[in-house]
C-alpha cells in the first residue's frame, strides 16, 4: 500500500483549491455539509475535491491560502521539524536531529504518511459532520484518485470506524510521527469548535505530547497560516 503519493496530492491540491477560492473572495458552494466544495472541483482537481470534502465548508472559510506554502508533504515535514527542533532546544536536548517524514528513508516515510493520513481522516470526523452521503462522496473521490484496492479498503475502514483518539494515536511509532499527526490534525480542525478542540486535547494526551511541544506545533501552524 502506497499512501505517500495520495497524501502529497491531498495536501497540495487541497491547499491550492481552498486558497484560490478564498483569494477570489468567493464563498464555498451551497449544498450543505461537505458536498458543496465538490461541486467546484473539475477533472484536474480531484485531490482538491477529496481534501475539500474532508475539510468541510466551515473549515474552508477559515483555511488561509498561506497555509502549507512549502507544498504537500514537504510542508508538513518542515513544520514538524521546526517545531520539534525548537522544542528540543528549549528542553536542552537538541543533540538529536528530528527524524521527520522529509528526512527519513522511503520505507519509513511511508509509515509516517499512513499515520498522518489516518490522523487527517479522524480529525475530519471530530465534529461529527461526516454522514453516510458525505462518506460515500469522499470514498468516491479517493477511488478516482488512486486505483490501489488495498489503499481503498484501508481508507474505507478508516472512514467508517468510530472516532477513537486512543486508536488513532497507536499509529505513532516515534515521537516525530506523533508530532506530525498532531500537526496535521491541528491543520484540519476548527479550534473554536468545542467538539474539535476536545478531540485535539484527547489526541494530544493519547500521543503523550509534552505540553511545550504541543504549543510549539500549534504555533507553527499559526505562522504557516499567516495568523
Amino acid at each position: 500500500m502506497n499512501t505517500r503519493g495520495l497524501l502529497d496530492q491531498l495536501l497540495k491540491s487541497g491547499q491550492e483549491m481552498l486558497g484560490n477560492q478564498l483569494n477570489k473572495g468567493s464563498k464555498p458552494a451551497a449544498g450543505g455539509g461537505l458536498g458543496g466544495l465538490l461541486s467546484g472541483a473539475g477533472g484536474g482537481a480531484l485531490a482538491a475535491g477529496a481534501m475539500g470534502l474532508l475539510m468541510g465548508n466551515k473549515k474552508a472559510r477559515k483555511y488561509g491560502g498561506k497555509a502549507l506554502t512549502y507544498g504537500g508533504l514537504a510542508a508538513l515535514g518542515v513544520l514538524a521539524y521546526k517545531a520539534y527542533g525548537n522544542w528540543q532546544a528549549r528542553q536542552g536536548t537538541g543533540n538529536h536531529e528530528p527524524q521527520t517524514l522529509d528526512r527519513v528513508p522511503v520505507a519509513q516515510a511511508e509509515q509516517h504518511c499512513q499515520a498522518v493520513l489516518r490522523a487527517l481522516v479522524a480529525a475530519a470526523k471530530a465534529d461529527g459532520h461526516i454522514d453516510d452521503r458525505e462518506r460515500a462522496l469522499i470514498e468516491g473521490e479517493f477511488t478516482r484518485l488512486d486505483s490501489d484496492r488495498e489503499l481503498q479498503g484501508w481508507l474505507h475502514a478508516e472512514l467508517n470506524k468510530p472516532l477513537d483518539p486512543a486508536e488513532v494515536a497507536r499509529a505513532a511509532q516515534t515521537p516525530e510521527m506523533a508530532a506530525e499527526m498532531y500537526l496535521a490534525s491541528v491543520m484540519m480542525v476548527d479550534q473554536e469548535n468545542f467538539m474539535e478542540r476536545s478531540y485535539l486535547d484527547e489526541l494530544a494526551r493519547q500521543l503523550r505530547l509534552d505540553p511545550a511541544l504541543r504549543q510549539e506545533l500549534e504555533s507553527q501552524v499559526r505562522l504557516a497560516e499567516g495568523q
